[in-house]
């Protein structure tokens, strides 16, 4: 046989070899694996608000590790509890409000930084009263369950403040938010604030309803990723992955709702009746929303004015005796560099 019929031959058959292994690989076998991740994880905590349980997806789903980043994610029962651990310097970034930011900054061993808006609260965060109460006035004197110096205690100075009175007016029963939800079923306050899934507790004494809700103040409890100074400093190619991953997150709500409720609820200890009540008191920010909550402007949409508006408040009621600088505590290149990719 000639050698140029031979060589074809063999050409032929090598082609026909590696063309049926390639088509026995199943699509697994097919894809790109994630890229590793090496090095010790960075910690991340949240706690129990509606805005936060979606980074309990990317944990279920591996959307970290889609995005480069080795990061655990560590639950705290106790909000406040979760706002100390990262001012110690015991996590690498939190889930907080950015009052409570101003509020822990100046102490924050390794600094702190908001780089992501994950939502703004739109209801969830409530004060719950007992029957005979039907207006903040009527707060004068009472006995009110909160979780001193966080988000609801900041929704209650607010309200008061709308009326005319201040925190003096009424009686501050310091508790963990979950703790004075039970106090107040129980039948020990006078009213309680909370966010989800506490004032479900709460709502179950005989008579209670909702006073004040977040959802009358637009754009003053905005929900954060915080991290801290050091890590922007050693690793923000990290950061940057992090804020990736909660843009995934957001497209696999979108795309997958029903299992994205399942691993949600499943996370915050609730119902998929109860996770149901939760969805209209939080509003997820876009990308374009990020973007526009860093920028200057002129109203609470805007945190660098929302910052400086509730710094001031929190030095009148005495919540901190001095500002942070305002200008550390917003970093909004992580999300200009997301978007300035799309």
């Amino acid at each position: 046989m000639p050698r140029r019929s031979l060589i074809s031959l063999i050409l032929i058959f090598c082609s026909t070899i590696l063309l049926t292994v390639s088509c026995a690989q199943t699509p697994e076998q097919s894809q790109t694996p994630s890229p590793a991740v090496e090095g010790p994880p960075i910690v991340i905590g949240y706690s129990n608000w509606a805005g936060w349980w979606p980074w309990a997806i990317a944990e279920e789903e591996g959307l970290f590790a889609k995005n480069g980043v080795n990061v655990e994610m560590k639950w705290f029962d106790g909000y406040l509890e979760s706002m100390q651990a990262l001012a110690a310097g015991q996590l690498d970034g939190n889930s907080q409000t950015l009052n409570d930011t101003i509020s822990f900054a100046g102490e924050a061993v390794n600094g702190e930084v908001a780089v992501l808006v994950n939502d703004n609260s739109a209801g969830n965060d409530k004060i719950i009263v007992t029957a005979d109460i039907n207006s903040v006035q009527e707060l004068k004197g009472k006995t009110v369950a909160i979780e001193e110096g966080v988000v609801d205690d900041f929704l209650l100075s607010l309200a008061l403040e709308r009326e005319g009175m201040t925190r003096d007016d009424v009686v501050i029963k310091p508790l963990e938010t979950g703790a004075a939800a039970a106090a107040f079923a129980a039948g020990q306050v006078d009213a309680v604030g909370a966010f989800p899934p506490f004032w479900l507790t709460a709502l179950k004494r005989e008579g209670s309803k909702e006073l004040v809700t977040s959802a009358e103040f637009p754009g003053a409890i905005p929900d954060l990723l915080v991290v801290t100074e050091k890590l922007i400093q050693e690793k923000p190619e990290q950061v940057q992955a992090l804020i990736n991953t909660w843009f995934d997150i957001r497209k696999f709500m979108e795309e997958n709702p029903e299992k994205s409720d399942e691993i949600m609820a499943k996370r915050a200890g609730v119902s998929q009746e109860e996770l149901q009540l939760f969805k209209d008191g939080t509003r997820f920010l876009t990308l374009e929303e990020n973007l526009e909550a860093f920028s200057p402007g002129d109203s609470m949409v805007h945190m660098p004015f929302a910052a400086q508006k509730m710094a001031d408040f929190m030095i009148k009621v005495g919540f901190i005796k001095q500002s942070p600088d305002l200008n550390k505590i917003l970093d909004s290149q992580f999300v200009k560099t997301l978007a300035g990719q799309a």
